[in-house]
């Protein structure tokens, strides 16, 4: 078996047992009272991820040698992505569940980022096709997450915004399209 194959299997096997983690603590946190938002893009997300994975699969040669030194990158992703996991706890989901009343989390990299599991994943769409000669999966599927993480930070930061003191932790402006400009122009004497 191939370097890739067993890099791919290994991710799915992953990112299978993530999403049985993250079901069970979603049924759990809506049984004690909380609320979902966003579900309309959760397909999206999904998609994206399959769709990443599946093009590797479909796209990258078996028989490509992998960049090590980017393959090391990718599994010190998976360490800081097992931190957030371990960080969040009963309340890592991979959906939008919010559990009014209960404190936020300000441990691990929560310490910090507000949503350090999204710059994980980022880095780990960007990185892994590089590992494996794959740009322009790098480029396509990374600008794809990006659209779809605006929408989600959005959506995280309005369910969270009740339940957040005041300045914690700061957080980078969440980017917002410009205003549209009029041109001004001069009157003609």
């Amino acid at each position: 078996m191939s370097i890739l194959w067993i890099v791919l299997a290994l991710v799915a096997a992953q990112r299978l047992a993530e999403l049985a983690y993250a079901r069970r603590n979603t049924r759990r946190l809506l049984a004690a009272g909380g609320e979902e938002s966003g579900a309309g893009h959760y397909p999206l997300l999904v998609g994206l991820h399959a769709l990443w994975l599946v093009a590797l699969a479909v796209f990258v040669p078996a028989d490509q040698a992998p960049n090590w030194g980017l393959l090391g990158v990718f599994a010190v992703l998976q360490g800081l992505r097992l931190w957030v996991l371990a960080s969040l706890g009963r309340f890592w989901t991979t959906r939008v569940i919010t559990l009014p009343g209960a404190p936020l989390v300000r441990r691990g990299p929560y310490r910090w980022f507000r949503h350090p599991n999204y710059l994980v994943v980022a880095g780990e769409i960007l990185v892994l096709p590089l590992a494996f000669g794959a740009w322009e999966i790098a480029v396509v599927f990374s600008l794809a997450n990006a659209v779809l993480l605006l929408l989600r930070v959005r959506v995280e930061e309005r369910a969270l915004s009740p339940r957040r003191p005041a300045g914690w932790p700061p957080a980078a402006p969440i980017p917002a399209a410009p205003p549209r400009q009029r041109s001004r122009r001069r009157a003609r004497p």
